[in-house]
C-alpha cells in the first residue's frame, strides 16, 4: 500500500487495512492459550513460575500463561548480556546497523499479527494497535539511519599545532555495555522496542523487562530480535514485577545504563539510585505528564474540539502525551463545550476489536477503579462533570474494564489538576487573560507535551512561554498527542524527563554512549 502510517494519518485508513487485521486478528486468537518463555542468551529459558495473562477486553479471554521471572534469571540475562557486550562493541557499524534494519523488515512483515496482540493485551482500537507496532519498527530503521548518518559519532578534529611532530585528535563515542530497559503498559512495543534499537546500534546489550500487565509485547520483540539472527547473549527478555525484578535489574552490579518509561515518582527515584553508587551511571528516565491546551479567542473551534477529543480520549487518555488540563478563553468557551459534547456523545465505546468502536477498555482493575474515584472527586471541590463518569458493566461490555470519556469544569485550585489520572478524563477551565492561563498550564512539576489553537500573534506566545518538551498548535489530528519518529521528537522538560533529549531526535542515540578523546603522537 502507498499508504503511510503514522499517529497524524490513521484516522482515514485504506479498506485493504482493517481486511488484514481482521484476517490477522482471527489467525492470533487461533493460536491463543499458549505457554511463553523469557529469552536469554540467545535461547528460550522457561520460567520457575507463570501467570495467566487475561485481556481487558473481556476478563473470561485468556490469551496465555506468561513467564514471572526470578533472580536468578535476572542474574542469568545480566551474565548473558555482560558476556556478549565485548564481541557486540567490536561488530562492524556497518553490520549493527545491518541487523537493526533485518530487525526492522521482520517486524514489519509482522505488523498486522503484532497489532492484533497489541488489542488483545492492552484494549487498544486497531489503529492505535497498527500504529504502534509500525512506530516501533521505524524506530528501528531511524536509529539505525541516525547511527549511520552520523558515522558511529568517531569524529576527526584538527591537529595540534606542534613544530617537529604530527600530533591527531579524534572525539569518539563508545558504548557503556549491558542496558536495561524498563518498558511500560500502554505502549509495551514502542517503549520497548525504541530504546532497544537505541542501544543495540549504539554497541550496549540489552535486558528488557517488560510490564506484568503486557508481558506479550515483550517476547513479541525478542521473537523479531532472534529471529533477525543477532548473537546470543546481545539481547534478552524478562517479565516480571517491577518491585522485585526491576528493582534487581537496576541495582545489578553488571549494569551500566538504564532506560525507564513510566511515573515520574518511580523514574525519580531510578535516578537518584544510578546515581548513588560508586560513580554515576546514565539513567534515561521518560516519565509522565499532565499536559495542558489552551484555546485562545482566535481559535478555529472546530479543529480544536476535534483534537481535543483525539488527544483526551485517545487509548483511554492512558498515554504519558494524553490531554488533561483544557484552558479556554471564557468568549468561546460555550461554544467550545457545545462542540465537544457533540464529539464526547458520538464516541463508541466497546470491544476494541470491532472496527466501529473506537474507545477499548482501561487496561485493568486499579485503573477501573481509580476511574471511579476521579468521578465521585470531580463532582466536588467546586467541580462539576459535563459528560461521563460511569464505569459501563451491562451487556457485551459486563466483563471488560469499559468506562465512559469524561468531561468536567473545575476551579483552579482542585486538586486533580496536579495528578496524573492516565484515564479519559479530562478538566477544563476558563480564562480571561491569557498570561493567566500560561500561568495555569505551566503549574506542574512535568513538562511533557502541550498545545495551543489560536491565532498566528497566539502561537508564536505560546512557544516563547510553554514549559514543554513537545508542543503542537492548531493541530486537529491531536492537541497534545501524535509524535511519530523521523516528524517529531519526543521528550519531557522539568519531571517528564531526566536528559532534556527527545527520543528520536538528533540528541538521543549520544545518550547511549560516553565520549572519549583520543590524542596520538605520530
Amino acid at each position: 500500500m502507498s499508504f503511510r502510517l503514522t499517529y497524524a494519518t490513521m484516522f482515514d485508513p485504506p479498506p485493504e487495512m482493517h481486511q488484514r487485521f481482521e484476517e490477522a486478528l482471527a489467525a492470533v486468537e487461533a493460536r491463543l492459550g499458549r505457554t511463553a518463555d523469557l529469552f536469554i542468551d540467545g535461547r528460550d529459558r522457561p520460567a520457575a513460575q507463570h501467570r495467566a495473562k487475561l485481556s481487558p477486553i473481556d476478563r473470561d479471554l485468556r490469551l496465555g500463561e506468561f513467564p514471572l521471572a526470578d533472580l536468578a534469571d535476572v542474574d542469568a540475562a545480566m551474565t548473558a548480556a555482560h558476556r556478549a557486550w565485548p564481541a557486540w562493541r567490536a561488530t562492524p557499524l556497518a553490520e549493527r546497523v545491518a541487523l537493526m534494519r533485518k530487525v526492522a523488515e521482520i517486524m514489519e512483515g509482522r505488523v498486522y499479527e503484532i497489532a492484533a496482540a497489541l488489542t488483545l493485551e492492552v484494549g487498544k482500537n486497531r489503529m492505535e494497535a497498527l500504529g504502534e507496532a509500525q512506530e516501533t519498527v521505524d524506530f528501528f530503521r531511524c536509529y539505525a539511519d541516525d547511527f549511520e548518518r552520523n558515522e558511529g559519532y568517531d569524529r576527526a578534529l584538527p591537529d595540534d599545532p606542534l613544530a617537529g611532530a604530527v600530533s591527531r585528535n579524534r572525539s569518539v563515542m563508545v558504548p557503556h555495555g549491558p542496558w536495561v530497559v524498563i518498558a511500560p503498559f500502554n505502549f509495551p512495543l514502542a517503549l520497548a522496542g525504541g530504546p532497544t534499537a537505541a542501544a543495540l546500534v549504539t554497541g550496549n546489550t540489552v535486558v528488557l523487562k517488560g510490564s506484568t500487565d503486557t508481558p506479550w509485547a515483550g517476547r513479541l520483540l525478542a521473537d523479531c530480535v532472534r529471529d533477525a539472527g543477532l548473537p546470543p547473549g546481545v539481547f534478552n527478555y524478562l517479565s516480571g514485577s517491577g518491585t522485585e525484578i526491576g528493582a534487581a535489574l537496576v541495582d545489578h552490579p553488571l549494569t551500566a545504563g538504564v532506560t525507564f518509561t513510566g511515573s515520574v515518582a518511580v523514574g525519580m527515584g531510578l535516578v537518584r539510585r544510578m546515581a548513588g553508587g560508586a560513580y554515576p551511571r546514565p539513567c534515561i528516565a521518560e516519565m509522565g505528564g499532565k499536559n495542558p491546551c489552551i484555546v485562545t479567542r482566535h481559535a478555529d473551534l472546530d479543529d480544536a474540539a476535534v483534537g481535543i477529543a483525539r488527544s483526551a480520549y485517545g487509548m483511554g487518555g492512558q498515554k504519558c502525551s494524553a490531554l488533561s488540563r483544557l484552558y479556554v478563553h471564557e468568549t468561546v468557551a460555550e461554544a467550545l463545550v457545545g462542540k465537544l459534547m457533540e464529539r464526547i456523545g458520538a464516541i463508541r465505546v466497546g470491544d476494541p476489536r470491532r472496527r466501529e468502536n473506537w474507545l477499548g477498555p482501561v487496561v485493568n482493575q486499579r485503573a477501573f477503579e481509580n476511574y471511579a474515584a476521579h468521578a465521585r472527586a470531580l463532582n466536588g471541590h467546586g467541580a462539576h462533570r459535563l459528560a461521563g463518569g460511569r464505569q459501563l458493566g451491562e451487556g457485551d461490555l459486563e466483563r471488560g474494564y469499559y468506562v465512559e470519556p469524561m468531561l468536567a469544569e473545575a476551579p483552579a485550585g482542585h486538586p486533580l489538576w496536579k495528578e496524573e489520572m492516565f484515564l479519559p478524563a479530562l478538566m477544563l477551565h476558563r480564562f480571561g487573560d491569557r498570561d493567566q492561563a500560561m500561568r495555569l498550564a505551566n503549574d506542574t512539576d512535568m513538562g511533557l507535551t502541550a498545545g495551543v489553537y489560536g491565532g498566528e500573534e497566539d502561537v508564536a506566545w505560546f512557544h516563547e512561554h510553554i514549559q514543554a518538551g513537545v508542543t503542537y498548535a492548531n493541530r486537529a489530528q491531536g492537541a497534545t498527542t501524535g509524535a511519530w519518529p523521523g516528524y517529531q521528537p519526543f521528550g519531557g522538560w522539568k519531571g517528564s524527563g531526566s536528559t532534556g533529549k527527545a527520543i528520536a531526535s538528533f540528541y538521543y542515540l549520544p545518550l547511549y554512549m560516553r565520549e572519549q578523546s583520543r590524542t596520538v603522537v605520530a
